[in-house]
């Protein structure tokens, strides 16, 4: 009996449309060269991509000529992944250690900062230029 009020939400998410992307083919090819070679023939498609959704938090863009170099992105930023370059009066955030809570782009005074929809950043080197935005 404790479980008759799961079931409205089940059948609820039995109707939503997923939220997270495919795999780019229907099945698992057994090679992806040749699953390529075959979407380049046309005999197969690639799955599209699911759309980001409004106001996600992706990879942080810094705008350097809105900076006033305040320091209170570095105040606010839980996971200490901005610093405050005082030479220049600038920062320097590292993705790597970046949780994307949107803090620093709320508390930015010049809008300086915010969150793009880019979120493929996985690699293995954690000081590429793509994880250190200055």
């Amino acid at each position: 009996m404790s479980s008759l009020p799961m079931i409205p939400e089940l059948l609820r998410q039995l109707m939503r449309k997923p939220a997270t992307n495919l795999f780019p083919a229907k099945y698992l090819p057994p090679s992806v060269t040749e699953f390529l070679q075959s979407v380049a023939s046309g005999k197969a498609h690639l799955t599209p991509p699911v759309e980001t959704p409004p106001r996600f938090r992706g990879k942080i863009e810094y705008q350097k000529d809105g900076c006033i170099g305040c320091g209170l992105c570095v105040k606010v930023c839980p996971s200490h992944a901005i610093e405050l370059l005082p030479e220049t009066k600038r920062i320097r955030i590292w993705v790597d250690q970046c949780i994307f809570c949107s803090q620093c782009t709320d508390m930015c005074p010049k809008g300086g900062l915010r969150m793009t929809d880019e979120f493929l950043l996985a690699t293995e080197d954690r000081y590429e230029e793509n994880l250190i935005v200055e």
